[in-house]
């Protein structure tokens, strides 16, 4: 779903940063191999994604729901030198594709693949974070936020991807629609916490910034 005309979201994409040669790599080889390619983060919100690690130049990186590592590899472009980035995601079958590009990255002594239920697993990462982006199974959103709020630090910054769900959050809800259910109980969460303040952005399917207080 487009939120703007084709054209100005084409103007949009031509006038921002390119996308690195190694993230093209890495889409081409996702669309011929993988199921679901629409599931890339892709060159725009990639570059978002990118700036916004940047601006905050974190040591510590979360994400929930790696894919095929297109986004973990654009948010460590913001890392420290030192930094460290764990990424988790349900399917065995992609943690290799993952480490290929993560190591061709340069980021790959840096990048730390954790394969399970990510609500089993972050309470399990000795170490609390400055940057989270949350890109995973939606009926778990609110779950997650629960879970990382407190293993977050002061200023820290959740990124959380898909909150516009095309747009299905101003649409009557259907009984059977966990999904749309959560993420507008998700939003409203995230709107009214008095721990973290929220803009939502209409960047490709709402991506929300919530800094921690």
């Amino acid at each position: 779903m487009h939120f703007i005309t084709q054209e100005l979201d084409d103007y949009v994409v031509a006038h921002s940063q390119k996308e690195p040669e190694l993230l093209q790599q890495l889409t081409r080889e996702t669309y011929q191999k993988i199921l679901q390619p629409r599931m890339l983060s892709g060159h725009y919100q990639g570059r978002v994604l990118s700036m916004i690690s940047k601006l905050v130049n974190p040591k510590t990186i979360l994400e929930i729901g790696t894919y095929t590592g297109y986004s973990a590899i654009s948010l460590a472009e913001g890392m420290q030198k030192n930094g460290q980035l764990h990424t988790i995601d349900v399917n065995e079958e992609l943690v290799d594709f993952q480490r290929k590009y993560f190591d061709k990255s340069g980021y790959g002594n840096q990048i730390h693949q954790h394969l399970g239920s990510a609500i089993d697993i972050i309470p399990t990462i000795d170490t609390k974070f400055d940057l989270v982006f949350i890109d995973a199974d939606k009926p778990n959103y609110v779950n997650y936020f629960n879970i990382i709020i407190g293993k977050m630090n002061p200023g820290g910054i959740i990124l959380s991807d898909n909150v516009l769900w095309s747009g299905k959050v101003l649409e009557a809800l259907q009984v059977k629609d966990e999904s749309t259910k959560v993420l507008l109980e998700y939003n409203k969460l995230l709107n009214e916490d008095a721990r973290i303040e929220t803009v939502l952005l209409p960047i490709r399917d709402g991506l929300t910034i919530s800094r921690v207080l």
